[in-house]
């Protein structure tokens, strides 16, 4: 058996996973921690470095009390982590300032100036529009991107930017920290698009950084998610609890490894996540692009391999935005100021587990209301960091269950809108993969299936597919498991969900309105929301 540690670090908390490897990747002990996710009046959204490294620390050390696990029997750790997040750091690897997060969008002034002015097609510059898909297969179109982080943090905090040695991304971040190294994988490097794809030039495009205004200096040494980078330094495995020199791994994204994980590893898988946000991506075998709907191809895990990839900002977050703002103290979840978890009511495992039965006897369409799932703006298929969520066609007779479901099929419904997007382009799967926080709800995943119309097929622990997915690298960078296409036979599947057809007819027709919502409303949210 070898023994591994994965990290997941998510939008708001880590999860860290120590797994077996031999047979199959057989998950031992995890645990748990939140941190902050700090968003702000102007459209900022940041994170604290330091709640990063100390919420990996304690979690790793409460693995070794809930296991007969030593740490010198750890072969390897590796990560799995959020995106498209921006860590400046000094020549010692310390942040310069709280990262900026993903869903940071403070950088409008910067990507007009960068990419929407001049002549343009699909609202931005047909010139350096042309010249980034030539070059990277894809183009900096979103005001979330990182690439208008760093030019914003350029103009507006100069001190800071004047400080910077390089740009790392969040788990790159953590293994520089791990090991004084300064690295970015191929899917971190993707997704600033100033890495270089075409055939023969995989690295920096010293072209784009010219065009861009960004020094090629800052940028890090480019490696694969299954290189080694390097032995864990003495202060940081004092402070893990692991051991001196125990092997570190580039790991990979999210976006990468959460299909590694769902077991989607051939050309054609297509797999669906809703956790904090939301996603659709399928394997693909060339760079794809569709500018209009906002979807590209990132870099996968595996040599020749892409995930062509949907995104949408909040998708589990607006089920946590439902307990925090609906559900508590109106719907019973607390009796006297006592959890759902106490006493008789303790047949439910969690609050959302609680949440998804509460809406299980509430007939298909929620009685004609309408939740748009764009809580923090929206990245696909439409780029608006003004689009708001809203409940429409609120009744009389609407109650709070009605609520709580439309907010499940609001979230369904843009999934199936931006699946739909992608068969435009390619041929997605018939049965779909459905991971992370979401698919542990047997009531959702059957309203995803009734929605998309397609079998959804749930994997063991889908809440742990990214932690698997890095597990995964770490088996191949130790040369335990020979290839990551092996990974599909150790993924098994526990549950499959038919869509039922008298369902389907239903959503069908609500999905229309829908659609409709944003275009009937772009104006009102830039109105109420552009200038506050």
């Amino acid at each position: 058996m070898t023994y591994v540690i994965a990290y997941d670090i998510g939008t708001t908390g880590i999860k860290t996973c120590l797994f077996g490897i031999d047979e199959q990747i057989t998950l031992i002990s995890s645990a748990n921690k939140g941190y902050g996710l700090y968003i702000m009046d102007n459209g900022g959204a940041e994170q604290n470095a330091d709640e990063w490294w100390e919420a990996m620390c304690d979690t790793t050390k409460t693995l070794f009390r809930n296991t007969d696990v030593k740490p010198e029997a750890i072969a390897g750790i590796s990560f799995c982590s959020q995106m498209q997040g921006i860590v400046l750091v000094d020549r010692l690897g310390q942040a310069v300032r709280r990262p900026m997060s993903y869903m940071d969008q403070r950088a409008k002034k910067e990507i007009r100036k960068g990419m929407a002015s001049g002549i343009k097609i699909s609202g931005c510059n047909i010139f350096r529009l042309l010249k980034s898909l030539v070059i990277t297969g894809a183009a900096s179109t979103s005001v979330k991107d990182p690439l208008w982080k760093y030019k914003w943090l350029e103009k507006n905090e100069p001190e800071n930017f004047k400080k910077t040695y390089k740009w790392l991304d969040v788990k790159e971040y953590l293994i520089c920290r791990c090991t004084g190294e300064f690295v970015m994988t191929e899917d971190s490097a993707f997704s600033t698009f100033l890495y270089d794809t075409r055939k023969g030039k995989t690295g920096w495009s010293s072209s784009l950084c010219k065009t861009f205004g960004v020094s090629i200096d800052h940028l890090p040494k480019i490696i694969k998610p299954t290189d080694y980078v390097g032995g864990l330094r003495e202060k940081a495995a004092l402070e893990l609890g692991l051991i001196a020199q125990t092997p570190v791994f580039g790991g990979g994204g999210d976006a990468t490894l959460i299909g590694i994980g769902a077991g989607c590893v051939n050309v054609g898988d297509t797999h669906i996540y809703s956790g904090t946000s939301g996603w659709v991506s399928t394997i693909v075998d060339k760079q794809y692009v569709d500018t209009d709907a906002m979807i590209g191809s990132v870099v996968a895990a595996q040599v020749g391999r892409y995930n062509y990839f949907a995104e949408m900002e909040t998708a589990g977050k607006c089920l946590e935005w439902v307990k925090d703002h609906l559900a508590l103290d109106e719907i019973g979840v607390y009796l006297e100021k006592k959890h759902i978890t106490e006493g008789h009511e303790a047949i439910y495992t969690s609050l959302y587990d609680y949440l998804t039965k509460t809406v299980k006897d509430v007939k298909p369409g929620a009685g004609g209301l309408i939740f748009t799932p764009w809580l923090h703006g929206n990245r696909c298929p439409f780029e608006d960091p003004n689009a708001a969520g809203m409940f429409f066609n609120v009744k009389l007779e609407t109650g709070k269950t009605e609520l709580i479901r439309a907010v499940l099929e609001g979230v369904c419904y843009h999934l199936r809108w931006m699946l739909e997007c992608q068969d435009k382009k390619i041929k997605t799967a018939d049965s779909i993969r459905f991971v992370g926080g979401g698919a542990l709800s047997d009531v959702t995943s059957q309203i995803l299936a009734d929605i998309i119309g397609r079998t959804v097929e749930v994997v063991l622990s889908p809440q742990n597919v990214g932690a698997v997915g890095a597990a995964a690298v770490i088996g191949v960078g130790l040369g335990v498991i020979r290839d990551l296409k092996d990974i599909k036979k150790l993924i098994p599947v526990s549950h499959v969900f038919k869509p039922n057809i008298g369902n389907k007819l239903i959503y069908d027709k609500v999905y229309l309105v829908f659609k409709k919502l944003y275009a009937v409303n772009k104006n009102n949210f830039k109105a109420l929301n552009a200038c506050l």
